[in-house]
Formats: structure tokens, sequence, C-alpha cells
């Protein structure tokens, strides 16, 4: 007999596909077959030894396909549109900042609170009036990154608690509110005021909170070892690709729960997660987020970037020429990407496994191209 999970995730992903209407079936939408041959293009070119490409509007599927190889070395495993992939700094917006505003929503943080009050470590070398909205917005004075090579030598790995610790300790780079500096330690540390607010670690709190209620049954951190014939490959280590093992090197040290990298998902799970976003926090009944919430994670706040989303900052080539305003967008390391344009109610969800096999793909042609077609088609 199908466990509940299951058959729940059978239920949401029919509902995707049949556009959650009871007269009709999803078709292919052929006004983004272009996006065919793009695909075709940069695999050729060996930018990309794969793709998944999703395009949505509302409550319909326009267009969900699967290209080449989710591992191409030392063995081939074709992509399918159910593949899995290491999300990367997609993490930030989908796991830990929605995460953050789940608790403001609830009351249990304010994003006006001193970082220093639930990480008292964190207080000092110029960080002491950093709070959890300089985290969002990246604009905390911290770092972009630190060295996980140093650490992994002096303390093992993993060491979540040597990493905390050293990002607490460090001396700010600007004054909080500043800068725009686009932060991994920024999103670490919230995945630590999540786990000392809820009593949960990130995983936890996400899965129950966001995934579970979406019907997001094949989005995970630390994916089982069931799921890993289905996983894009990464970087090979050791003379075989990483295939369920977060591929950011900080993340690993975090045991998988960095906050900045770690989750796993489908474009089908993404799919749930964009439209409740462009529904106003809420799909098929369940209410992830209040609609102030959903602004704050969608839209300007500081430098060009949402709390969690970018908005206009350098970051956000990704968008394309097409999409409005009100676009928002995220990338990560690894390939992927979502954009969403609320003013035509569409998303455009690429995931591309660029760094297998030796972290040397090409993700912008692939990135610039497929937007400009599918916003050229859906702009209002």
């Amino acid at each position: 007999m199908k466990s509940i999970r299951t058959l729940t995730y059978l239920a949401m992903l029919s509902c995707l596909v049949t556009g959650c209407r009871m007269d009709g079936r999803y078709r292919r939408d052929e006004r983004f077959a272009p996006l065919d041959d793009v695909a075709a293009e940069e695999i050729d070119a060996g930018h990309v030894p794969g793709a998944v490409i999703l395009v949505g509007q509302g409550d319909r599927l326009l267009y969900w396909e699967a290209f080449g190889d989710a591992v191409s070395e030392p063995y081939l495993v074709p992509m399918t549109k159910e593949t899995v992939f290491d999300l990367a700094s997609l993490t930030k917006p989908i796991a830990t900042a929605t995460s953050i505003l789940i608790l403001a929503d609830r009351g249990r943080l304010d994003l006006d609170d001193a970082v220093g009050k639930y990480l008292p470590a964190f207080a000092c070398n110029g960080k002491e009036e950093a709070r959890i909205r300089h985290l969002l917005a990246h604009t905390s004075g911290l770092p972009a990154y630190t060295s996980a090579a140093a650490l992994e030598r002096e303390h093992g790995r993993p060491c979540p608690d040597k990493v905390i610790a050293k990002i607490c300790g460090l001396a700010a780079m600007s004054p909080p509110g500043e800068k725009f500096r686009y932060s991994c330690l920024g999103y670490i540390t919230l995945a630590q005021i999540v786990r000392v607010v809820s009593g949960q670690a990130i995983d936890a709190f996400s899965r129950e909170n966001i995934y579970e209620p979406l019907g997001m049954m094949r989005t995970s951190f630390n994916p089982p070892a069931s799921w890993q014939a289905d996983i894009a490959g990464t970087t090979i280590v050791d003379g075989q690709p990483l295939r369920g093992t977060v591929h950011d090197p900080l993340a690993q040290l975090m045991d998988g729960l960095g906050g900045n990298a770690g989750l796993f998902s489908s474009a089908a799970d993404l799919a749930l997660y964009c439209r409740m976003l462009l529904n106003g926090g809420t799909l098929n009944g369940r209410r992830i987020l209040s609609p102030e919430a959903v602004e704050l994670l969608i839209s300007p706040q500081s430098h060009g970037r949402a709390f969690g989303f970018d908005v206009s900052s350098g970051y956000a080539w990704v968008k394309g020429p097409h999409t409005s305003k009100r676009a928002f967008c995220h990338t990560g390391y690894t390939g992927t990407s979502i954009v969403c344009d609320p003013a035509s109610d569409a998303y455009l969800i690429l995931l591309i496994n660029r760094v297998h096999p030796d972290d040397k793909g090409r993700s912008k042609p692939i990135r610039e191209k497929t937007a400009e077609i599918v916003f050229g088609v859906l702009a209002p």
C-alpha cells in the first residue's frame, strides 16, 4: 500500500500536470518550442550536460521538458523531468528566508531584532547593530564566505558548531545596512536563528512548515539514499559524482544543513512553491505565508534585494529583458535558477547541473536565452 506521503505527492503532481483543471489535460505550448533548440545547443557546446526546463502561468503548466544527462561521467544517467537537483543558493530564499518569515508571521521573532539577541557571540567586532533584516538582504557587513578548507583542517568534517563560532567571531567589513555584499555566511546565521527560535534544525522546520503542506515530497536536505538514482550529479570526488551530498563546502561542514545551500528538489516541486508565492502565500487551501510576508520575500527592501529573492541588484540579469519591474529571481551555483513575474503570473524554473563533472560548465548563456524566450512570449 502506498504511503500517505506518496499518495499526496502523486495527487499534487497530477494537479500540476493537469493545471488543476477538471476539464482539460496538459498540452505542451508550442510557443516555447525554441527552448528545445536552446537546450540542445548548450549541451552540444559542452556548457551543460543536461537540463530540466519548466514554465508555468497561474494554474497552467505550459512547458516541461528534460534534456541530456543527469550524469555523464563516469557512467551515463539520462535526465528526466523528475530528476532531483542540488539547488545550491536557491536554498537561501526557499528554505531559510521563508522559514524566518514564517517565524515572523507567528510572532516568534521580529525582523528588527538584533542578531545578538539569538546568538550573543555574534554581537562583536562591528556587528553589534546587525539585525535579522540585514542578514536577509545581505547588508549585515559579513564577508561573502570563509575558508571551509581551513576549518576542516582544524576541526574535521562535519563541524557545524565551529562554523557558527567562526562566523560569530568575524569582523564586519562595513557597518550593518550600509553595503550590499552577497553573503553565504549571513544565511548560515539565519538557519541557526531558526534552530534557536523554533528548536528545530532548518531541515525539519522547513519540511514541516513549507514542503509537506505544499505537497513538495521530492524536496529535502540530505535526501535519503533511496533518491540517489534520481539525483543529478555534481562534481566528481574520488572517482564518483556527488549525488545527494551537497556541493557547497561550508554546507558540507554544516552536515548538509547550511542555510546557504543544501536543499535538493525537482522542477515539479519548485513549481508548487512558485505558485504559492504568486498566489499571495497560499496554494490549494494551505497558507504558508501571510501576504505581507510574501511581499517582504519578493519585493525590494534594500539595495535592490528583497528579504530572500533578488529584484534589481547586479545579480538580477537572470530575469532577462522582458520581465516587469516586479519580477523576482534567484540562482544557485550548481546551475539552478527561478524567475517569477507577478505581472504575468508566470514562472520559469531552469535546473542544470553545470558543475558536473569538473565545475567547468557555463550557466549564463542558457539562463539568458531561456528567460528571453519565455518572458518574451508571456510579457503582458
